[in-house]
């Protein structure tokens, strides 16, 4: 036999003894004949037993004195011996209902206490009864119930409470095969010495999480939960009740499970605002944090201040770039054509991510496409949470397309090359030893709309194989009060991962000069300026701002800078170049004159619109494109820029049929 086994024979034997000197004192007490058939004077003992059993534990953890254990009983009794109910009803003159009560117990068991009672003792504190109590009946007349949880407790069942199974998920059943990296396996030694030095009978400290990173949060505390021999449950926290009588059920019942089972809590506050209070009521998880006890774990992107508890803060970041170039290796194996340098160099992710992501391409993919394969699976991973916050474009300009002078064609080559090798002049040549701040590139693009920012842009994330996602300042600034950093700070933690390319598109709108504080609106305009400084010094990834107002950034923002491409309006040999590429290979054309259209002074941006109107033009008469249908289409350009028209330029028959 078990040593569980032997356990719970011995429980039930225990039980059934206490229950049979419960019926004894209550024949006895209601003085009915058959009081000598039962012969049960004591107690029953638990000499021998080790571990004791479950009433007894009970009692133990949550501080029952003798009388508070025996009125347990009693409830206990009830549910299950069917003849408690008849020799409740007999006691005190046949005038007794047939259920427990106080008023029963206070009569029946030796050196009975009123303050068991009380809210403030462990029956009530612990829920561990119920009390049903109608219109103008008495409390100590009341009946009496064990609660289902604390009597398939004392039964020997010991498994979570149902009214916390909806709430809570459990992380062990989480499939994550993944061994702490030496930078992670740091924080939890810290966690577990901090921890011990609490001394014995205070109450634990919360362990603050902060990062953004949950998984990695999520593999710490299990570490710390299985070193301390503890099971982890993750409870997000907008599942908390808002109502306070249920709120203070919730924290009261966990904090009883956590006694009776081994457990830890994993609160995940990752998206949840960072106000203490909320309409003046104090904030749920606030509340709840003071009103529950155990090992708690809090999960936040930022420390949470004032939660009324001792606190442990430790920053979880993920794994260094070498950490995750030696996972990527074990998890490829001797797969060649991997680059895990490559990999660990670009994109920042967790180890689970990592693992997840290997496994997938090495089921699916030939050993010949892997490299690809892994960088688009990467790519994918990350797409989710920046897709919600920004506007992904579908880069298709490459090299061939662009014309600029060689000096700025020159520096956008230098952008895409670095963003390539700084994996290995960071982490291999040493650099980022000696760099406080982050190790991205901010980038300036500046000159008049249409001269090729945003095709620059598609450029380089066309050459780099990035995700390229263009800032939508009306999600992003937010009128009230914290709002816009907040947007700003979920924007930079879901690029970071895969190393997207943002590009600000009328970045002076956003990174205006800061002004001179006149009054509150200044003050925080002006933080928002500071906040986004910092945020764009510290993001990884490549940062691209571009504006038709260049004197109009903040000389805070042009010090960061490490390129400033300056697109000019485009000569007439530029022009020549860009009309003789503006057309697909498909488009028919006939007797174009590109001398003459380079004669047009216009930009990249006007030369592609009125090629493509000349097109819809062409479509609509049947023809392919000629030189009458471009000038009609230019002129339609010009009109529209509000350009004056010099007819020697325009001088050209139209087809039948084109309205202009």
């Amino acid at each position: 036999m078990s040593k569980l086994d032997s356990w719970i024979a011995n429980n039930e034997e225990y039980l059934a003894n206490a229950m049979a000197w419960l019926r004894w004192r209550l024949c006895e007490f209601a003085q009915l004949p058959d009081i000598e058939k039962l012969k049960v004077t004591e107690m029953a003992t638990t000499e021998g037993m080790n571990p004791p059993p479950a009433l007894v534990l009970l009692s133990q953890k949550l501080d029952l004195s003798d009388f508070e254990q025996q009125v347990l009983l009693l409830c206990v009794a009830m549910e299950l011996d069917p003849g408690i109910a008849r020799l409740c009803a007999k006691a005190l003159d046949n005038s007794h209902p047939p259920y427990p009560t106080f008023a029963l117990a206070l009569s029946l068991f030796e050196q009975p206490a009123w303050d068991a009672l009380s809210w403030e003792r462990p029956l009530r504190y612990w829920r561990l009864i119920e009390i049903h109590q109608s219109g103008v009946q008495s409390l100590t007349t009341s009946g009496l119930r064990v609660d289902e949880r604390i009597l398939n407790y004392i039964k020997g069942l010991n498994s979570l409470d149902d009214r916390l199974v909806s709430l809570l998920i459990s992380l062990e059943a989480e499939e994550w095969d993944v061994k702490l990296p030496p930078s992670q396996k740091v924080i939890v030694e810290t966690i577990i010495q901090q921890l011990h030095q609490t001394h014995t009978g205070q109450r634990l400290p919360i362990i603050q999480l902060v990062g953004a990173d949950s998984l990695s949060k999520q593999l710490i505390a299990q570490q710390v939960a299985a070193q301390l021999d503890k099971y982890v449950y993750r409870l997000p926290v907008e599942l908390l009740p808002t109502h306070a009588g249920e709120l203070e059920t919730a924290a009261r019942l966990w904090h009883r499970e956590s006694l009776l089972l081994p457990l830890a809590l994993y609160l995940d506050a990752q998206e949840i605002d960072g106000k203490p209070t909320t309409e003046g009521q104090a904030f749920p998880l606030h509340r709840f944090l003071t009103r529950s006890g155990g090992l708690l774990f809090l999960s936040t992107r930022e420390i949470r201040q004032n939660l009324g508890q001792p606190t442990i803060v430790v920053d979880v970041e993920k794994p260094t770039p070498t950490e995750q170039k030696v996972t990527w290796t074990e998890a490829l194996g001797a797969v060649a054509d991997s680059s895990p340098q490559l990999l660990a160099g670009q994109f920042n992710l967790n180890l689970v991510k990592i693992e997840q992501i290997a496994q997938q391409v090495l089921a699916e993919t030939p050993n010949s496409k892997i490299q690809n394969r892994l960088w688009s699976a990467c790519l994918v991973s990350t797409r989710p949470q920046l897709d919600t916050l920004a506007k992904r474009l579908d880069p298709k300009a490459t090299w061939d397309n662009i014309v600029l002078p060689a000096e700025e064609t020159n520096l956008l080559h230098q952008i895409a090359d670095q963003i390539r090798q700084r994996s290995l002049v960071y982490q291999e040549w040493g650099f980022h030893n000696r760099m406080n701040r982050g190790m991205g590139i901010s980038t300036l693009f500046a000159g008049e709309s249409g001269t090729g920012k945003t095709m620059a842009a598609e450029v380089i994330a066309n050459d780099l194989q990035l995700n390229l996602y263009r800032i939508d300042l009306s999600s992003v600034v937010n009128k009230y009060i914290g709002e816009t950093e907040k947007n700003l700070r979920r924007l930079f933690d879901a690029a970071e991962d895969g190393g997207a390319i943002l590009f600000f598109d009328e970045a002076d709108a956003l990174f205006g000069k800061r002004s001179e504080v006149k009054d509150s609106h200044d003050r925080y305009a002006n933080i928002e300026v500071n906040y986004l400084l910092q945020r764009l010094e510290a993001y990884r990834g490549l940062a691209i701002l571009a504006t038709n107002l260049k004197s109009s950034l903040d000389n805070a923002f042009m010090r960061r800078l490490r390129f400033i491409v300056n697109f000019p309006f485009p000569g007439v040999a530029e022009r020549q170049v860009m009309w003789q590429k503006v057309f697909p290979l498909e488009t028919p054309t006939q007797n174009l004159d590109f001398n003459r259209l380079a004669r047009l002074n216009l930009t990249g941006g006007s030369i592609h619109n009125i090629a493509l109107n000349a097109a819809f033009l062409a479509a609509r008469v049947g023809t392919p494109v000629t030189m009458q249908l471009l000038v009609a289409a230019a002129r339609t350009e010009f009109r529209k820029l509000e350009r004056p028209v010099n007819e020697a330029d325009f001088r050209v028959s139209v087809p039948t049929g084109v309205r202009l």
